[in-house]
């Protein structure tokens, strides 16, 4: 109502203003618009007002639809027009670029072409990064022709954006040969060169630029620690760091980044620790590194002295890595109090948390708080989706799996190959074998995904575990990939179940050819000789695993006590409080067998 009120003022003081002063006041009231029907109610006195085909306000309306996401709606406008100037033919080229319809923008511009309309120098940027972003070569290589007509051969702009082009295509030949043209070279368009030379692998070229360059800014000294960084050499990312004349926080955050990819910690440490200031991205490198390393302990004590520490206040990239932690280390409590924090600080809407909640919330066994973060989400992604299946097939909810995958199809999200591992696993769990061969065959032939290993595991352990082996051994031999360590094993466990013992020898003799120093799988087949009173058989194997020179590593439980994760190990002599550990666990043995329970501890063989 606002914006409609001071359309009417300027309705009214339009007999009064001259023409160019009424044009800049629509133009100032689109620019204000952040809802869509605030632009429809600008709209409505733009035509009351006769400026429908203005050529200064009409790009303006094509650019604020796009910004609102209004593609279609900018498209419909643009095709109303009579006679489009090229200012509102790029308002529409940057209005599918801006929502990523590259191959749009490469379609309408041959479309204008073809009407003999000329473009501008802020045309061919736009369709020309298009054409690289859809690897349309043969398209660029047409739009580079035209330009050179049409006379822009020697703008910067254009210039760079070429080379920009060839360099994504992997034609970085000829987009030196651009570079070597250009008239003007500035310190954008050697970034551009250099960057492409990094994106082709070509390290010797791009440094030899480098150290050529006239003029080199920031953006141009981290893109290069960049390129060493994807190389993995990071002596001389280390040494070219240290050259730079004016480090800034992001070159400072680079180097970070490229200690945690490369999985040297200490360094990671050390640096963070030397930075001399620290933004929500610093802090971010440093807790994604920890995660990326499996340090998952170091990530909820980062996070922890982020929080009393740092003026950063935590975004969502940062809770989503703490919620993975939490999920992996099982520590709800703290789990919940970033579910409370997201919650007050404005993040309890975004995907990415919403996602991090949901896996943290399914792996520490409250899958009904997951269902309610999943229904109190505003926007759902695929990940979204995928995320609830599979916790509701881990918590043996099949029905409820699959009933939220005929919704996810109902709404419209197409399934990929992780959603398909889900239902998948629910079929395992409620021992529906044929449904989950009609899955798998509909994953291949309805959805035209391609099997992944992970796949053809799921497929034979639901053979197995409902007692099929020959079928699963079947479907094994008949795979297009060789089956790994853990499609074997599931095999292994499953003749245990099953009391199969000459298919559990077949298990275990191509598990020793993939995982030599394993010994867990010698103690699964033990297991089940023991079981079959085999016990030459057991001794036999204790032997075999003995001369592997490894031992099965124990057992291990975290915890979450007093705010903080505990681990300790089976027959654990180490830990500082096992006195009162094993003191706990006889009172529990002590209480359950004063109900009764005696465990079933036939053919169970103690690894030595």
């Amino acid at each position: 109502m606002y914006l409609l009120k001071i359309a009417n003022i300027s309705l009214k003081l339009a007999p009064n203003l001259p023409h160019r002063l009424l044009e800049e006041s629509f133009i100032s009231l689109l620019q204000s618009c952040k809802r869509s029907n605030q632009v429809h109610q600008v709209q409505a006195q733009i035509i009351t007002n006769g400026f429908q085909y203005n050529q200064y306000i009409t790009p303006k309306l094509v650019s604020v639809c796009s910004s609102l996401k209004r593609i279609a709606y900018a498209r419909r406008l643009f095709d109303q027009i009579p006679d489009p100037n090229i200012a509102v033919w790029n308002s529409m080229f940057r209005a599918y670029a801006l929502g990523e319809s590259y191959r749009e923008v490469v379609v309408l511009f041959f479309q204008m072409k073809g009407l003999d309309i000329l473009p501008n120098c802020f045309t061919f940027p736009v369709v020309l990064k298009s054409c690289g972003k859809i690897n349309a070569l043969i398209e660029g290589k047409q739009v580079h022709c035209f330009l050179i007509k049409c006379g822009f051969r020697g703008n910067p702009f254009v210039g760079t954006t070429l080379i920009d082009m060839y360099s994504a295509g992997g034609v970085i030949g000829d987009a030196y040969k651009i570079f070597s043209e250009m008239f003007e070279r500035n310190v954008v368009a050697w970034t551009t060169m250099i960057n492409g030379y990094i994106l082709t692998g070509d390290l010797v070229s791009a440094r030899r630029l480098f150290d050529l360059a006239p003029e080199r800014d920031v953006v141009l000294w981290n893109i290069m620690v960049s390129g060493y960084i994807e190389d993995g050499d990071m002596v001389e990312v280390r040494k070219l760091f240290d050259e730079m004349p004016n480090r800034d926080v992001m070159s400072w955050n680079t180097l970070l980044n490229g200690y945690a990819n490369n999985g040297n910690v200490e360094a990671l440490e050390s640096l963070f620790e030397e930075m001399p200031e620290r933004n929500i991205f610093s802090w971010n490198a440093l807790i994604g590194g920890y995660a990326h390393n499996g340090l998952f302990f170091e990530v909820l004590s980062a996070f922890k002295r982020m929080l009393s520490e740092s003026v950063v206040c935590p975004n969502d990239a940062t809770l989503s890595t703490v919620l993975s932690a939490c999920a992996r280390l099982g520590a709800l409590d703290l789990g919940k109090w970033v579910h409370v924090y997201a919650e007050s600080h404005g993040l309890e809407g975004n995907v990415y948390v919403g996602n991090a909640l949901m896996d943290m919330y399914a792996k520490c066994g409250i899958i009904e708080n997951a269902i309610a973060v999943f229904q109190g989400m505003k926007t759902k992604d695929l990940i979204s989706w995928n995320t609830l299946i599979g916790g509701l097939a881990m918590h043996g909810r099949g029905v409820d799996a699959l009933n939220l995958f005929i919704q996810m199809k109902n709404a419209g999200q197409k399934p990929d190959g992780i959603t398909f591992i889900g239902i998948l696993c629910a079929c395992t769990h409620m021992g529906l074998v044929e449904d989950g061969l009609a899955y798998f065959q509909s994953m291949v032939h309805d959805n035209s995904i391609v099997p992944q290993i992970e796949h053809y595991g799921c497929m034979v352990d639901l053979l197995a575990r409902a007692g099929r082996l020959e079928q699963a051994m079947d479907f094994v031999s008949k795979m297009p990939v060789e089956p790994d360590g853990v499609i074997w094993a599931g095999l292994l466990g499953a003749c245990r179940i099953h009391k199969n013992v000459e298919l559990a020898e077949v298990a275990l003799q191509k598990l020793i050819e993939l995982e030599p120093k394993n010994p867990a799988n010698y103690v699964m087949l033990s297991n089940i000789y023991g079981h079959a009173g085999r016990w030459e058989d057991v001794a036999r194997l204790k032997v075999a695993m003995r001369d592997t020179g490894f031992r099965k590593l124990p057992g291990c439980s975290l915890i979450e006590v007093n705010d903080a994760v505990v681990e300790f190990y089976s027959l654990d002599e180490r830990h500082p409080q096992r006195e009162e550990i094993y003191g706990v666990l006889r009172g529990l043995v002590k209480i359950l067998r004063s109900f009764g329970y005696v465990p079933d501890l036939t053919g169970v063989v103690r690894a030595t």
